[in-house]
């Protein structure tokens, strides 16, 4: 699955200031419920039921978290970059600065993983991360994430 059937640049936001796990959880949620025409509260109480069985850190300061969400046709994500990294109960114990919110149809299918994997297999890298980090714009950065696909 591309970043561009995944996200647009309405979808990253830079700077985010969170003081917290659920913050930025609060916050991404409400900006992606926006953008999709989804309740931001059920996702959010969706996100979090996720979180309590494992943090979604995978590292790095990277953060993925997902859910099934019933009600979306298809797989869609948003890009947040926090103005300082949080404490975040990551596997690799760093704080996070780059939290990655992917929502899934409830419908079980292998676009699903393959979104997962997608998002994973990119963020591994460590250009990728740093791209993320150095960027101006949510314009540039999006236009950075799509260039990774061609």
């Amino acid at each position: 699955m591309l970043f561009k059937d995944l996200i647009g640049s309405d979808q990253i936001v830079l700077g985010f200031r969170a003081a917290d796990k659920t913050q930025a959880l609060v916050e991404a949620t409400r900006r992606i419920g926006k953008c999709l025409g989804l309740d931001a509260p059920a996702m959010l109480h969706t996100i979090l039921a996720r979180e309590q069985m494992g943090s979604t850190g995978l590292g790095r300061g990277f953060a993925l978290p997902h859910a099934r969400i019933s009600g979306i046709r298809k797989a869609s994500g948003f890009l947040m970059r926090l103005a300082r990294p949080i404490e975040y109960e990551a596997i690799d114990r760093q704080l996070v600065d780059i939290v990655f919110l992917l929502l899934m149809p409830d419908e079980k299918s292998g676009e699903q993983m393959a979104a997962l994997a997608s998002v994973a297999r990119s963020m591994r890298r460590e250009e990728s991360l740093a791209a993320i980090r150095k960027a101006k714009t949510a314009g540039g950065l999006y236009e950075y994430l799509v260039s990774l696909e061609a």
